[in-house]
């Protein structure tokens, strides 16, 4: 009922005020003119820059996080709002949005918790869409306490990926938006560093050259300032910024916010396809986005391209209209499966040309899984020298192991040091034999037991299946020098060695704690957000434990203050939990490697086997983890053969049935040998039902495969859906076609929402990210093989991927799957389609 009387206020306000007079509320609860759009707290993630009053012009997000902040630019661990509610009133073209400080659910407590000051504030942001633009009015339930007058304000951030070189206007000034954060910077009361504002005035305009970004900011009540945000925090924005004075209660700020429109603008057709290319046999389906307004008129070119620069149309048709409703645009398909031909092709449409990429047989077997294995896993290996010729990737790093995280340690990174667990090592104590092996883990450099875990199942999953892995060596990796170096042969196949790597973390925390680690971290937030050479995030030398006793009390509380400091105790924290999920994922990654390594190492092969038995004898709690716990015994079954795991699968039947969509994949390697046809004939029926749920699912978007999108990229996910259907179809090649494989290889490839059509695998294909988030982020740069998180969803309605390192729901590289998942399906592709028929 709800909905519909929103709808029919909406039509209601249409109808007196047309879509090309002003920012009318539609029905999707933004406000909309032409081909600009302004959102108002349907999302909420102001760490991320994606909050608050949201600002997309002309397909670019180029405002956001608009919103009362108590700092003029602030950082990712600064204090954020509470949102208490958000109200739509299509009849007066508004939307309210109610908020407060704090917001007791992160203070100092949660995931990544937050230092709140003893401020106590809540207040209204009201939005009003007009005729030239929309209205921001921010009013405050009670006055600023004195002490806070004057510095808690409202913000607006801009992004400066699309302002580099763009000019601007504030009042009589005039300036150019610089590539790198300048001076001057001064040094406020509490004696920290702030940014000095580009310049102050009542009326902003920004790029006013370009006609797709031209933005006018007016202030009403008090001044504007322009800073540049980048000057404290590397990830940080331009940000417009008008303060609250003492007294203030309603109407404390008002804004007046001018985006031009460019009349009769149309979202410009984009053609989806694979940067990469295509087998002959292969499905070839490219996904056209287009305007909500589109007509499809049109037709579709397949282009040859000739090696005298020429094009031949090989085919040509309308394109095909997908006839569902998602995110903002409408979208078509273009088949041209039936082409085989080997060769280079574009495609055509309107004018518009997609990047050139082959069909051949061998389209999967040089330059796409490559790079993550000689270049992403290498460099992100910690503990090591990692060089490539000329270039140093990193030092050898965190040789000075790690100290027992203090009790009630909540991390600004969301691990906590329960109280109750008890390892053999003091609060502060030195733990011996953490500083080998082990992957970075995206830019935050740790060691989370899971990604550890994961990684080394997934390889060694990829060494039984693909045979091309057994003999392929490019790297050197030399545990006793502690030296990698790219792209120079050692003899020794480079999944092993890896496989090894990640072995030796996780069997030295077996071994020290006796238990898994929850994980590796640096301990302050100074270190921790430090970007560049992680050789630098400690002196690699252990910690001297004559340090008075009163310096680690005092540690233990401040870990939770970001103000907190480096002392001399720079060694990382390791943390221990009780947690049956993660837990069963390293007894499963140490069964798969006890198989791997067996003839490669047998006396590490032999302890792996062995340190995943004694830990599945641990007690737990064994009503969680459950789909882990079957993974986990599917790989002792496998590696030792002992009716013990049989008999704990078969007990677990009916629930493994129940759950086949999330455990099918593993279960089906072994399911012959379990000799229970009554098991076996249930799980089979289960697969068919749930692939029922699957073909459900993808139809419920243009890119066949089940795809929600959310604010974080859900490539990852995407990925790992793709690998387990490639491990079902090996099961149940009757009830599980191949295709989903080809479709999950395809959305990373490029196949996917938005008009940044690049590869989320970096340095593969045509265009590809190369401005991602991993450690050497602050250069905008990128490492090979490393995959991103993708498109991502600007709620309600907007896929976005932008070309900038530090928006880490977009493009942040993890272990554990990010990269050789992806790795993992490209060798699946090619096998699949090379297979003797």
């Amino acid at each position: 009922m709800r909905r519909y009387l929103l709808l029919l206020s909406w039509l209601l306000v249409r109808a007196g005020f047309g879509q090309s007079e002003g920012f009318v509320l539609n029905e999707r609860e933004y406000f909309e003119r032409e081909g600009v759009s302004v959102m108002v707290f349907q999302d909420f993630y102001p760490e991320g820059h994606q909050s608050g009053v949201t600002l997309v012009q002309h397909g670019e997000r180029v405002a956001a996080n608009g919103d009362v902040r108590l700092e003029a630019t602030p950082g990712q661990w600064q204090p954020v709002p509470r949102l208490l509610r958000r109200e739509v009133h299509p009849e007066r073209n508004e939307i309210v949005a109610y908020l407060a400080y704090p917001d007791p659910d992160r203070d100092r407590k949660g995931f990544n918790p937050i230092f709140y000051p003893d401020l106590h504030l809540t207040y209204r942001v009201r939005v009003r869409g007009e005729t030239d633009g929309v209205r921001i009015i921010v009013d405050l339930d009670e006055p600023l306490p004195e002490a806070w007058a004057g510095r808690v304000g409202f913000n607006l951030e801009l992004f400066p990926g699309a302002l580099f070189g763009k000019s601007w206007y504030m009042d009589d000034a005039a300036g150019i938006f610089p590539r790198q954060p300048n001076g001057p910077v001064r040094i406020n009361d509490a004696g920290e560093v702030e940014a000095v504002p580009l310049a102050t005035g009542r009326r902003l305009l920004v790029a006013p050259e370009s006609d797709a970004l031209r933005l006018e900011i007016e202030s009403l009540r008090g001044e504007l300032a322009l800073y540049d945000g980048r000057v404290q925090h590397n990830n940080g924005w331009f940000v417009v910024r008008t303060a609250i004075p003492a007294g203030s209660t309603t109407n404390a700020v008002e804004w007046v916010v001018r985006p031009h429109v460019i009349p009769g603008w149309r979202y410009t057709p984009v053609l989806q396809v694979s940067q990469v290319g295509y087998h002959p046999r292969q499905p070839k389906v490219a996904v056209l986005e287009l305007d909500a307004r589109d007509d499809l008129q049109g037709t579709v070119y397949l282009l040859r391209l000739g090696e005298d620069g020429t094009t031949d149309t090989v085919l040509a048709g309308p394109p095909v209209p997908w006839n569902g409703r998602f995110l903002r645009y409408r979208y078509a398909h273009f088949d041209f499966s039936r082409v085989t031909r080997p060769g280079l092709y574009m495609l055509a449409f309107r004018g518009v040309r997609s990047h050139p990429f082959r069909i051949a047989p061998d389209v999967y077997r040089r330059h796409v899984w490559q790079p993550t294995l000689e270049f992403f896993l290498p460099v992100q290996m910690c503990h090591m020298r990692v060089e490539q010729q000329y270039r140093v990737w990193h030092g050898a790093c965190h040789l000075d192991d790690a100290r027992m995280a203090p009790p009630d340690t909540n991390h600004i990174d969301g691990y906590v040091q329960g109280p109750e667990l008890r390892a053999p090592y003091a609060p502060g104590e030195h733990v011996p034999g953490l500083n080998v092996g082990g992957w970075h883990d995206a830019g935050d450099n740790d060691l989370r037991i899971e990604s550890q875990a994961d990684e080394v199942f997934i390889l060694a999953t990829m060494y039984e299946l693909f045979e091309v892995l057994k003999t392929y060596d490019n790297t050197t990796i030399d545990q006793r020098r502690r030296l990698t170096q790219i792209h120079q042969p050692d003899g020794r196949p480079d999944v092993l060695q890896q496989i090894e790597h990640g072995v030796l973390s996780i069997l030295g925390g077996y071994r020290a704690l006796g238990r898994l680690y929850r994980g590796i971290i640096a301990p302050t937030l100074k270190q921790y957000v430090l970007i560049g050479d992680p050789a630098n995030s400690t002196d690699n030398r252990i910690y001297d434990p004559s340090v008075p006793p009163e310096t680690l009390s005092a540690l233990r509380v401040d870990a939770r203050d970001p103000r907190w400091v480096v002392t001399t105790a720079d060694d990382r924290w390791v943390f221990t939990e009780s947690n049956p999920a993660h837990e069963y994922k390293g007894i499963a990654a140490l069964a798969a490697a006890g198989r791997a390594l067996r003839s490669y190492n047998p006396e590490l092969a032999r302890a792996c086997v062995e340190a995943a038995e004694a830990l599945w004898q641990q007690e737990r709690d064994t009503s969680r983890g459950f789909d882990e716990r079957v993974v986990a015994a599917v790989e002792l079954f496998r590696t030792t053969g002992r009716d013990l795991y049989r008999r704990t699968l078969l007990n677990d039947r009916d629930r493994i049935v129940a759950r086949i969509g999330s455990v099918g994949w593993a279960v089906g390697t072994i399911l012959p040998t379990l000799g229970d046809s009554a098991f076996t004939v249930a799980v089979q029926a289960a697969v068919a039902r749930y692939m029922d749920e699957v073909h459900r699912l993808q139809q419920e978007n243009p890119y066949d495969v089940p795809y929600r999108p959310r604010i974080w990229g859900a490539g990852w996910d995407i990925q790992r859906f793709g690998v387990r259907q490639y491990l079902l179809h090996r099961a149940f090649p009757d009830l599980v076609p191949p295709d989903y494989v080809f479709n999950a290889l395809n959305f990373v490839l490029g196949v996917h929402p938005g008009r940044n059509t690049a590869a989320f695998a970096s340095g593969v294909g045509a265009r590809s990210v190369t401005v991602a988030y991993g450690f050497s982020r602050a250069d905008w740069t990128y490492i090979p093989g490393g995959v991103v998180s993708g498109t991502a969803l600007i709620r309600p309605d907007f896929p976005e991927l932008k070309e900038f390192p530090y928006l880490w729901q977009q493009v942040e590289y993890v272990m554990g799957g990010g990269a050789t998942h992806f790795m993992f399906l490209v060798l699946a592709a090619d096998q699949l389609l090379n297979a003797t028929r």
